[in-house]
């Protein structure tokens, strides 16, 4: 008889500015790393256990709302598990929740949206201490024509050009269901400039530097580098040439994922 597994979710949130993305690395410090040493102190470390990540973000990225799969061999009270993990650790990495799920959960397959969100500011240099929150871009930027290129990605569209190194099964057609840019109301802190922008988009799931490749492309829209029509091209014509404008990856973060 096999023995019984123990299936938990756990929702997190965590400021990315010092960590190398979510994923384990060798001999950097990573959300995931930090999280499995914590779960071991807290569980003792003879425990055997397993962390399975909702997504995988990238070094400096936030996560306003992510989740962990946690897999035990014994029980333990979730209550109990949310209150003992942020006790210990750090104050970038807070616990939101945790709760018992079955056996078939599956927190890749049955994440159903992802909403990230993407901060800047136009037209001044911001306070130092918006640095991990925010990118501020010196020049003013014609808000108006970004907000008109953020929309073109709304729907289904190939996005070859938005992958970073893909592999042979990557799939590039995918579908946005909202992307918009919006003055920002969400963050806010008594150093950040007086109005400060959101690109917000959600979908159903999206490729490695996809989002910080379409906010490169809205940057250079909003600079007069390029124009709608390059846009609408990127969409319509896939490439293996991947866009060579990435945002920097302080101003993203995963805003919030539904399952």
């Amino acid at each position: 008889m096999k023995p019984k597994k123990y299936y938990y979710l756990i929702k997190i949130q965590y400021l990315g500015f010092r960590y190398h993305g979510w994923q384990v690395q060798p001999q950097v410090k990573t959300v995931q790393k930090m999280v499995e040493k914590t779960v071991a102190f807290v569980l003792g470390q003879e425990t055997y256990f397993k962390v399975l990540g909702a997504s995988r973000t990238d070094m400096m990225v936030s996560a306003n709302e992510s989740a962990f799969e946690l897999f035990l061999k014994e029980e333990v009270d979730p209550q109990e598990l949310f209150f003992k993990l942020n006790k210990s650790l750090p104050n970038d990495i807070r616990v939101l929740s945790c709760e018992i799920v079955d056996a078939n959960f599956n927190i890749i397959h049955d994440s159903k949206e992802k909403e990230y969100h993407y901060l800047f500011s136009s037209g001044e240099k911001p306070h130092p201490f918006c640095a991990p929150f925010m990118l501020g871009v010196h020049e003013e930027l014609d808000i108006s024509l970004m907000k008109e290129g953020a929309r073109l990605f709304e729907g289904v569209h190939n996005f070859q050009r938005y992958a970073y190194r893909p592999s042979e099964k990557t799939i590039f057609e995918r579908e946005i269901f909202s992307s918009q840019i919006v003055e920002n109301d969400i963050l806010s802190a008594n150093f950040f400039p007086k109005k400060t922008y959101l690109f917000k988009v959600n979908g159903n799931g999206f490729m490695r530097y996809q989002v910080r490749l379409m906010m490169g492309v809205l940057l250079q829209l909003g600079k007069g580098e390029v124009d709608l029509d390059f846009v609408k091209h990127t969409l319509n014509n896939p490439s293996s040439a991947t866009l060579k404008e990435l945002a920097p990856s302080s101003g993203l973060q995963l805003y919030k994922l539904q399952f």
